[in-house]
């Protein structure tokens, strides 16, 4: 019996969606990035219909002392939004300097500036969808 699952990873942001995704539900790889245009439901639609998702992580931006962030409403919003139209279980991480670590990552990488803020939001809903992963992991292995 195959249990692994596809999972899409998101890095909801004001202009940009990362997007990430995870097909044997162990590894999380970048994907791409949505526009925030009007039109990015339908975006989204297609990428968890063309990669048979199973559940959508989005990362919850909160604080460093752990209060949510203005973001959080925004993301809030839009997963609601998005549960009006999929039936698709959507799941939540906190996402504490995911975007800091993406940018690290791709500095690291020897990604100059112009090439980084084209893949900073995927990189970081790369490792939104990984956190999620690695926890669930552990919730296995420790049962």
């Amino acid at each position: 019996m195959n249990t692994m699952k596809t999972y899409l990873g998101l890095d909801v942001g004001d202009r940009r969606i990362g997007v990430a995704v995870s097909r044997l539900g162990t590894v999380a790889m970048p994907l791409e990035v949505i526009e925030r245009d009007g039109h990015e439901m339908e975006r989204l639609a297609s990428l968890v219909h063309e990669h048979e998702v199973e559940g959508i992580v989005a990362g919850m931006p909160y604080s460093l002392d752990g209060a949510e962030k203005v973001q959080a409403e925004k993301v809030r919003a839009f997963l609601a939004l998005w549960s009006e139209v999929s039936p698709i279980p959507v799941y939540t991480v906190d996402e504490r300097l995911t975007t800091v670590q993406s940018n690290r990552l791709l500095i690291e990488a020897g990604q100059r500036t112009r090439e980084r803020k084209k893949v900073v939001d995927q990189m970081a809903a790369a490792l939104i969808l990984q956190l999620f992963l690695d926890q669930k992991t552990a919730n296995i292995g420790g049962s």
